[in-house]
């Protein structure tokens, strides 16, 4: 049978593909084990990637970013998927530097984008709050307009790249009186920033190499001319304009992490003997491995039918929110399988599946909850 290939994919990013699979291999792979340990990457890694030109792919050039496309970033996504580097956050610090681009005055951008590019910025969305998840209508962090500063209170939580980010994209309400027109974006250079504070870098389930943490803001001023578009309360209209490009992102990592574990699957059976043959040659682990295979094949396609829909401005929000859904609950259904075959081994975290298995749950979870992809397609049904 011959192999799929994605039908976006040309010559030039087979062989960026080869040049980021060797960067994560060698600067990445052998290090993990010591950042989930630490619960944080190395701040050196987001230097060396910005060395290589790795962060802000699909941006201009002329930002100091990548001037590639979507494609790219894709790439990136889905090599790191597949080898269950889920520290490095680069999904968010992409979507960080996306919001500067989208929403930006030509001044933000070059004050931030090229410095996100290299690396000297880690970037992160500080959106979630104790009691406001899904429901970003129910923020409550505040930003009062003080002369040519903001004044701002409140604290976030489960933010990714939360212990180490030193620029924040913060979703903050300016207008107490309104509920979704009451709501601004604001970049946030957090470094010696007076009165913010990172609390705790969360204990999680999974993805322990990423610093997921709990922001402080008590009486933090930042300069006016950090808001983002030309006048407050339009911060739910960016963040509903850059939805899709974000949960398609979810789904894709959630294929790479399928198509990893397959491929480790596939490669363990095929080499662990019992009953005096290897598992593979058994019929229960064959029908398996082909039920798996079919799951993910499936997801690639309709994912790669996302990213070419994204690539041409045609992606909508009702099918991104599928994408979202249905890839990143297969992914868990696939991952269990893919623990079951490695039987005792795929409970031991030195075993790739058995850390992609407990990094994954959390993708039916973040950037909107399942249960909310189903609400936002059933009103387009």
């Amino acid at each position: 049978m011959l192999a799929y290939e994605s039908p976006w994919l040309d010559e030039d990013l087979k062989l960026f593909r080869e040049n980021v699979a060797r960067f994560i291999e060698t600067e990445m792979v052998p290090h993990d084990a010591k950042w989930r340990k630490q619960h944080h990457v190395d701040r050196e890694i987001w230097r060396k990637a910005g060395e290589m030109g790795l962060l802000c792919l699909d941006l201009p050039a002329e930002y100091g970013c990548g001037g590639g496309d979507f494609r790219h970033e894709v790439v990136m996504y889905e090599e790191l998927s597949r080898r269950a580097i889920s520290g490095f956050g680069q999904g968010v610090h992409s979507m960080c530097a996306h919001y500067v681009y989208n929403y930006g005055t030509e001044e933000q951008k070059q004050r931030w984008l090229p410095r996100l590019a290299k690396g000297e910025l880690i970037g992160a969305i500080a959106m979630t709050e104790p009691g406001a998840g899904s429901d970003l209508q129910g923020i409550r962090t505040r930003a009062v307009r003080e002369g040519d500063h903001y004044r701002i209170n409140g604290s976030k939580i489960f933010i990714t790249n939360g212990g180490s980010a030193s620029l924040l994209m913060l979703v903050t309400r300016t207008n107490p009186t309104e509920r979704k027109r009451g709501l601004s974006l604001i970049m946030v250079e957090t470094e010696n920033l007076k009165g913010y504070r990172v609390g705790r870098v969360l204990d999680k389930m999974g993805m322990p190499a990423q610093d997921t943490a709990e922001l402080f803001f008590e009486d933090v001023l930042v300069p006016a001319d950090c808001l983002l578009g030309p006048e407050e309360g339009q911060g739910m209209y960016q963040l509903m304009g850059d939805l899709p490009y974000e949960r398609l992102v979810i789904a894709l990592c959630g294929v790479g992490a399928m198509e990893g574990a397959v491929a480790e699957t596939s490669k363990y059976v095929k080499e662990r003997k019992a009953f005096g043959q290897t598992i593979g040659d058994m019929q229960t682990i064959r029908h398996k491995l082909a039920e798996v295979a079919t799951l993910t094949r499936v997801a690639r396609v309709f994912v790669d039918d996302c990213i070419v829909k994204l690539l041409a401005g045609k992606l909508d929000n009702e099918t991104a929110s599928m994408a979202k859904y249905w890839v990143t609950d297969t992914q868990q259904q696939v991952l269990d399988e893919c623990v079951q075959m490695h039987g005792g081994y795929g409970y031991m975290n030195e075993y790739l599946v058995c850390r992609m298995f407990a990094d994954s749950r959390v993708q039916r979870i973040y950037g909107g909850t399942n249960e909310i992809m189903k609400e936002l397609i059933a009103r387009s049904v």
